[in-house]
């Protein structure tokens, strides 16, 4: 074996991060394979690599029998005797057969299947790399686009962003820098396959949890994301420290934090609302920004109807219902809303037995950047 080789395989090891071992053994078995193809050969044999001076040498390995059956396989208790007298029937005898014209043709074949497991490797590799950042946030940078991927880098790989899952308002331009959200890694023939999505509710919770510090500590806890990418989002957010301000936490001083998560989805307008397990208070506060004066609950068929002032209600149900789309998401919950004099003439309100909701009982939901409201 030339010494290029033994370079060559320093190398990959500390560039590509294949040990050792895993290179050694893909070239033994290339040697054995070129042994067998180029000879034919049909014996069993064992190559032996000098690592310190990069020769290679080719034994053949027979076992010791009686009677031989076949000289490629077995080797007689006579003969074997004659090699070391310690021999018995059943022992391996091991035979240098190298060829003298073996190293050009091993050199070629061992080529061929190291190039193959190094490229095996590298994939085993990045899979396992990759399948663990599932659900995972990573910043790429987009290479190129056809009419059903845009491929984003991801260090050694390159990763699929599908159609369905760019945001409407975003156009992607080579080596823009932009935030992906892993959703899935798969084992292909060709190597792994990584699919990302900037549509993702994962991504706005990952988003949230890289710009405050109190969600990446366990402060606040991140309770359920909605959202309608590149237009509205809603998050619910609590704090079991009631000194903890979990709304505030995420808005930041001056809405800095929240700002920055708005900037890296292009001006996706973001609800920050207190959870609660009351649903009565939940569901009113996951329809911010509008006001609402009463929550009905029906628990059988996990139902609310809400009643808004009438000037709230387009405010509240939102542009095609969107906002009430997405606090229905966010709550769980189904939710109709009325408005006042709807429910006024339904007479479902107001109730006897239940008090209004006033601006104290919405527990300070945020909406950013702020709707314009007239």
């Amino acid at each position: 074996m030339s010494t290029e080789l033994l370079d060559a395989l320093t190398y990959l090891e500390k560039e590509k991060g294949i040990d050792r071992d895993v290179l050694i053994d893909a070239i033994e078995a290339a040697l054995v394979s070129a042994y067998k193809r180029n000879f034919n050969q049909a014996q069993n044999v064992r190559v032996d690599l000098n690592l310190d001076t990069g020769s290679m040498r080719v034994f053949a390995r027979k076992e010791v029998v009686d009677e031989v059956f076949d000289s490629r396989l077995e080797i007689s208790i006579e003969d074997a005797q004659e090699i070391d007298p310690a021999y018995e029937v059943g022992d391996i005898v091991e035979l240098e057969v190298t060829p003298r014209d073996f190293g050009r043709i091993a050199a070629q074949t061992a080529k061929q299947v190291v190039t193959q497991r190094v490229r095996e490797a590298e994939r085993g590799i990045i899979y396992t790399e990759f399948v663990d950042r599932e659900d995972d946030i990573m910043t790429g940078i987009v290479q190129r686009q056809d009419h059903r991927f845009i491929y984003v880098a991801l260090g050694k790989i390159e990763a699929l962003l599908p159609l369905n899952e760019q945001m409407p308002n975003e156009s992607y331009k080579p080596h823009d820098r932009i935030k992906v959200y892993i959703t899935k890694v798969e084992r292909t023939t060709k190597g792994p396959q990584i699919f990302v999505s900037r549509t993702h509710p994962g991504l706005l919770k990952r988003l949230f949890e890289i710009e405050v510090p109190e969600i990446f500590d366990g402060t606040v806890e991140i309770k359920s994301v909605s959202r309608e990418a590149g237009d509205r989002s809603k998050i619910s957010v609590h704090s079991d420290n009631e000194e903890v301000d979990a709304v505030g936490a995420c808005v930041g001083a001056k809405g800095g934090r929240v700002q920055a998560i708005v900037n890296e989805l292009k001006g996706e307008k973001i609800d920050i609302v207190e959870w609660s397990e009351d649903p009565t208070v939940f569901v009113a506060n996951a329809l911010s920004p509008s006001k609402v004066v009463d929550v009905q609950v029906n628990e059988e068929d996990k139902a609310t109807t809400v009643v808004v002032p009438d000037y709230q209600l387009s405010l509240a149900i939102g542009k095609r219902g969107q906002n009430a789309r997405l606090a229905a998401k966010l709550t769980g919950w189904k939710i109709d809303i009325k408005s006042e004099t709807d429910a006024r003439e339904m007479g479902i309100f107001p109730r006897d037995d239940q008090p209004l909701f006033s601006d104290e009982d919405m527990e300070n939901p945020f909406t950013y950047p702020e709707d314009d409201i007239e």
